[in-house]
């Protein structure tokens, strides 16, 4: 599908593959039948591949590079400083290279650990959220390295990252042919999880990856591009295809919740990083998640011949999800 964009205050190359790229420009000024068009464009590459590239979304290209500078600042502390923030129960903190892979993955046969290390945080919440005071799993406290004005910038881009996905549900809801305001009370205090990734340059074993082939569990990924190549999808055909760079851009895909929730109508991708070639790789990517409390149960516009999957909590899901493919324990070792 081709596309031709204005990124950067630059006219785009225009695009033709597989991956779509959606401009929101005209959607989110509100400009008449924008929505349709943007519904009609995101029900399109959600029911044939899964994934599509964003431009003109209103994320200031300064606060995605500067977000791309806080991980690569985090990633250059000496691993003991790092390890202080070990991963934790609520899959909070630092995850150490070769300690992670995705034993849950329905797409390969994943036997051999991720060569990349991470950073993640949860939403940040107040000392006084229930969920917080109860200890609940996924909702405790943040941990946040020793490095003047980290948090602050985390929490910046994270906060554009809510703004943006908020204003794009009503599209999601109207491609479903669902009321717009019908994703609202599903996403208030939303789960979110924020992941700063490195993939240093390495030599990987046989079917071994920077991320291998998986699907996300989460609704609605939003990876910022960058120029250093990694990111692949898997088509419907099998065939493995590189998502294309476009700078100041996104790259979004729906995963599990959606797919559960539309019973199998938007797809949930599998998708890999292949390890750099002679590169250094940064990832920002964020997910988003409904409440843990949200019944994710087939939606009434998508019930066809009947519901394929079980109601579950999102919660449970993710306890399933996280206790399959997490030990913070190793964490620790």
């Amino acid at each position: 599908m081709p596309a031709d964009a204005s990124v950067s205050g630059k006219r785009s190359e225009p695009h033709e593959g597989p991956i779509p790229v959606i401009d929101l420009a005209r959607y989110l000024a509100e400009e008449p039948g924008s929505l349709e068009a943007t519904a009609t464009a995101i029900r399109a590459a959600l029911e044939s591949v899964g994934f599509y590239v964003i431009v003109n979304h209103g994320v200031s290209h300064a606060l995605m590079q500067a977000t791309f500078a806080e991980a690569a600042r985090f990633h250059a502390q000496p691993l003991e400083a790092k390890m202080a923030l070990a991963m934790n129960e609520h899959n909070n903190g630092y995850m150490a290279i070769n300690r992670y892979m995705v034993t849950t993955s329905g797409v390969n046969q994943n036997d051999k650990p991720d060569l990349n290390e991470a950073f993640f945080t949860k939403r940040e919440r107040p000392a006084d959220h229930p969920g917080v005071l109860a200890g609940r799993r996924f909702v405790g406290h943040n941990q946040w390295p020793e490095l003047p004005g980290f948090r602050a910038a985390v929490c910046a881009y994270t906060d554009a990252l809510d703004d943006l996905s908020a204003r794009m549900l009503p599209a999601v809801a109207a491609a479903l042919d669902l009321p717009l305001d019908y994703f609202e009370p599903f996403f208030e205090d939303s789960q979110i999880s924020f992941r700063m990734s490195h993939y240093p340059p390495a030599q990987p074993e046989e079917n071994q990856f920077g991320i291998a082939p998986h699907t996300d569990a989460n609704f609605m990924t939003f990876v910022a591009q960058t120029p250093v190549a990694g990111l692949e999808v898997r088509l419907p055909n099998g065939e493995w295809v590189p998502v294309p760079f476009i700078e100041n851009s996104f790259a979004v895909n729906s995963g599990d919740m959606m797919f559960r929730w539309t019973n199998g109508r938007f797809k949930s991708t599998p998708h890999r990083v292949r390890v750099p070639d002679g590169a250094t790789r940064y990832a920002i990517p964020y997910f988003l998640g409904p409440n843990l409390d949200t019944v994710i149960e087939c939606l009434p516009t998508c019930v066809g011949a009947g519901a394929q999957h079980p109601p579950i909590t999102y919660e449970a899901y993710l306890n399933w999800w996280y206790d399959a493919n997490y030990d913070a324990s190793k964490q620790t070792r």
